[in-house]
């Protein structure tokens, strides 16, 4: 991302619809599948209903099965059909499959032609709440994905069991009328919601006499003397791309004023935090750690590759990122020049010592802030829809819980006094694979599908006592109160609201970067608002106030 308007506009454009919250659209009736509004709902009375299905099934048909490669796979595998983990899932059910495996980041791309095309898979992996426009009922409506609370009631009595089991899932699921229109990945427990925060250099802080950061004043006295005293050429440093300040946005640093960079809720109110003065506050901090030198000088190109070399070189002593993609990575890199080197978690900063921070990173059991690839759609035009719900549905199974989350038994785990352990296959790879590698050969725990994570993953994955305690450090917030819920625009709402959001976050974008580096005053912050006002922010937070209200009725 470049600094001049003209490079942040292109830039930033095609990435601006990645923050705003959704989960699903309206349009259609409900069936007779399980209904949070009434836990005591009864199943469908349909003579298949229910049925059970026993694996490995028999079939002389072949399913075919649309998803992007992730990018744990990726560099070691570029093909879904080579990966174990797919080669066993088509064993277990019996069921045979042909991957149609997209590249890592093309995945919008390839839908949109193969929607042109009209030549759909049986089955397509893909965040249709708010990476297609309009949302799942407009999909369903346009005859692309099937609405599934049918074959759900038919064919897949293990989801169905589950969501009746557990309402606060089954509400998040469905669109605001109810339709079903994917095999979803949930989070299976509390611990597995929460792996995101502040993260700094403990041994620097040891060495310096300080103690661990609390507060905003606290970290510019850390930062001043991760600079002055340990040489650190960008105290802190941030990934800002695709957007500015990319990982902020669960409210790191920025929640210490009071907002976010996204929607959020102030005492039931819907507001978006860029046009509040928190945020003014917030610019005012960084400009004037960017000014001071303890913000990282390429902080407007700074990328996931050059964070990684900042931290290893001790460039860099404190940032932001995941317990186990962020601590679980460099803490070796360091470990590897500097023994003594060690990485922690730091509590979400506030501006008050003792002060609770409102915001922080907590997901939804169903939903990465919005984001719900891993998600399982069935087309409209499949003409194998039994064959792919009964394949599906054994995710949720116990058996097929077990192979999602721990792959084959004496290969990627082992019994140990009724513990799936995993192997050294997988914690220490003989081909030097990273953990979340080598798990990602055999198992869907590290990125999602349709299944239920089971937290004995997470328990394993986070090997480190740091990452373990980082974790419990992150989780000290009151974000519970202040997260908007997995909303729904309606189709129409849904195409309104992208044409809004494209515009204002292009503006946020541009007023984060420019105020930070200081090509523009502060004091056209109130101006930069009168612009969003103009580009129909009001409009947009209306129609979250809508989706919200509608979410509460479900």
């Amino acid at each position: 991302m470049k600094k001049q308007r003209k490079q942040l506009v292109t830039a930033l454009v095609v990435t601006t619809m990645m923050s705003t919250f959704a989960v699903a659209c309206s349009s259609g009736t409900p069936s007779s599948a399980p209904s949070s509004d009434n836990k005591s709902s009864q199943p469908s009375t349909s003579p298949a209903a229910g049925a059970a299905t026993t694996y490995p099934m028999k079939s002389d048909k072949t399913v075919t099965y649309w998803a992007e490669l992730t990018g744990n796979v990726v560099g070691v595998k570029s093909d879904y059909k080579d990966v174990p983990f797919y080669q066993e899932w088509s064993k277990k059910t019996g069921v045979p499959i042909k991957y149609i495996t997209v590249p890592n980041g093309q995945l919008k791309e390839q839908l949109n032609v193969m929607l042109a095309s009209g030549d759909l898979p049986d089955m397509m992996e893909y965040n249709w709440t708010n990476a297609f426009p309009g949302g799942p009922e407009k999909a369903i409506k346009d005859g692309y994905i099937l609405k599934l609370n049918d074959v759900i009631d038919k064919y897949a009595p293990n989801l169905k069991k589950y969501l009746k089991d557990h309402p606060d899932v089954d509400k998040m699921v469905k669109t605001d009328n109810g339709s079903y229109y994917v095999f979803p990945f949930v989070r299976g427990d509390d611990s597995l919601k929460v792996f995101h925060g502040p993260i700094i250099r403990k041994d620097w802080l040891d060495e310096l006499g300080l103690p661990v950061p609390t507060t905003i004043d606290e970290w510019h006295t850390t930062l001043k003397a991760f600079k002055e005293k340990k040489g650190a050429a960008a105290p802190i440093s941030f990934v800002s791309t695709p957007r500015p300040l990319n990982d902020m946005s669960t409210g790191d640093f920025v929640g210490a004023f009071g907002v976010t960079k996204d929607f959020y809720l102030d005492n039931g109110q819907v507001k978006f935090g860029p046009m509040e003065k928190g945020y003014k506050d917030f610019l005012a901090t960084m400009r004037q750690w960017y000014t001071e030198g303890l913000l990282d000088k390429n902080i407007a190109t700074t990328d996931g590759k050059a964070l990684d070399a900042n931290l290893s070189s001790g460039a860099t002593g404190a940032t932001v990122g995941n317990a186990g993609g962020g601590i679980g990575k460099w803490q070796p890199l360091l470990s590897a020049k500097d023994p003594k080197a060690q990485l922690i978690g730091a509590p979400y900063p506030v501006l008050k010592k003792g002060d609770t921070p409102q915001f922080g990173q907590k997901d939804f059991a169903y939903g990465i802030n919005g984001n719900t690839n891993g998600a399982v759609a069935i087309s409209a035009k499949s003409k194998n829809i039994e064959l792919a719900v009964k394949l599906l549905d054994y995710g949720y199974s116990e058996e097929g819980g077990m192979f999602f989350n721990f792959g084959t038994e004496g290969v990627s785990y082992k019994m140990d006094n009724g513990y799936p352990r995993y192997t050294d296959l997988m914690m220490k790879n003989p081909d030097k694979l990273a953990p979340a590698q080598a798990l990602s050969q055999y198992v869907r725990a590290t990125y999602s599908g349709p299944f239920v994570q089971d937290k004995r993953y997470i328990e394993q994955y986070l090997a480190l006592p740091s990452q373990r305690d980082a974790v419990s450090t992150w989780q000290k917030t009151d974000i519970a109160k202040h997260q908007m819920p997995p909303v729904t625009p309606t189709p129409d709402e849904s195409s309104e609201m992208a044409k809004i959001m494209t515009d204002v976050n292009t503006l946020v974008d541009e007023m984060t970067l420019k105020i930070i580096l200081g090509s523009e005053p502060i004091d056209n912050f109130d101006q930069n608002v009168a612009k969003m006002k103009s580009l129909k922010i009001d409009r947009a937070l209306e129609i979250e106030k809508a989706a919200l209200d509608r979410y509460n009725k479900r």
